[in-house]
């Protein structure tokens, strides 16, 4: 690896060497576009071909298992056989195969917990300082009705896809909003693609970037850097850890909540991006700096004690 994080990491392993005719982040930025362009373009296509136009009156299970399948055949496949070609040497290292134990993964859950009320927080002040500003300004006032437009679209269509009648219903959904994209994306995103920037650039800005881009990938204005922050600490998590099952883990929580707090509550209500302005503004500021300094702390604990959650130090995936 470039560098590390004062030590930090469990396994310390030679560099992947990738196929002779392929660069490292050249390969991240051809995987981030294909598959972007297979999985969104690729789905769309299928969803006319399938759905037809009117393809909100679906069968809300066919659009679930094309949901799934679409996250599978075009994002997970193309990625395993993509990492294959620039890798075949040691693509289970690219992919930072390594299974972690509980400790490693509690501790990292514990910084979710922590981190999910300060982006909640975030968000909240975001959309009334947009809402404030979008007063003064014509031209922002109708490019968030325009957003808002979008955004009830999508949470209707999400909306149909989280309902459910019964405990198997449910646990069908929740495979499929959770498990399935917690695999499939972080496999993409933190295990192939940021692993790939990591050769090339240092792993502050290799985390970046490749946060960026998955903040780009969820079509998600107002929950942007909601999305880039989680995804840096799934990125981080990942780099540390040199393990994606613990990103895999935390995506995991991080949608099983959501939907669980949608089926209990009836709305995303977890990491929805039109959160509601019924509370107090001074109150969210107060939970976003307390929620700052108490993930901050954590980071710090974790770069001084993380050998200590590390299976052996000096292991390989």
């Amino acid at each position: 690896m470039t560098e590390d994080f004062n030590n930090q990491t469990p396994t310390q392993e030679p560099k992947p060497q990738p196929f002779s005719t392929i660069q490292p982040a050249t390969a991240a930025f051809i995987a981030l576009i294909g598959i972007f362009i297979t999985y969104q373009v690729g789905g769309a296509i299928l969803t006319l071909l399938i759905f037809g136009l009117d393809f909100q009156k679906a069968d809300v299970n066919q659009m679930r298992l094309l949901t799934m399948g679409g996250q599978i055949m075009l994002m997970l496949l193309p990625t395993l056989i993509f990492a294959r070609f620039v890798y075949p040497l040691n693509t289970t290292q690219m992919l930072r195969v390594r299974f972690p134990n509980l400790k490693e993964i509690g501790i990292f859950i514990l910084g979710l917990i922590i981190l999910t009320p300060l982006l909640q927080s975030y968000l909240f002040l975001q959309n009334v300082l947009l809402e404030t500003v979008s007063n003064y300004s014509p031209i922002l006032k109708k490019a968030m009705n325009m957003l808002d437009e979008l955004d009830k679209m999508i949470e209707q269509t999400y909306g149909e896809l989280l309902k459910a009648t019964s405990l198997f219903e449910a646990s069908f959904v929740i495979f499929v909003v959770a498990v399935i994209p917690a695999v499939c994306e972080e496999v993409l995103f933190r295990g192939f693609v940021q692993k790939s920037f990591e050769q090339k650039f240092k792993p502050y800005f290799s985390i970046f970037i490749t946060s960026l881009f998955f903040g780009l990938y969820h079509f998600n204005p107002y929950g942007l850097v909601a999305l880039i922050a989680l995804g840096f600490y799934f990125g981080y998590a990942a780099y540390v850890s040199n393990s994606i099952f613990i990103p895999m883990v935390l995506h995991f929580i991080n949608n099983f909540l959501a939907v669980l707090a949608f089926m209990v509550l009836g709305s995303d209500e977890l990491m929805g991006t039109n959160v509601k302005h019924d509370g107090s503004v001074t109150a969210q500021i107060f939970v976003l700096l307390i929620s700052a300094l108490l993930f901050a702390g954590f980071i710090i604990y974790l770069k001084r004690n993380y050998s200590k959650f590390a299976t052996v130090k000096g292991d390989n995936p």
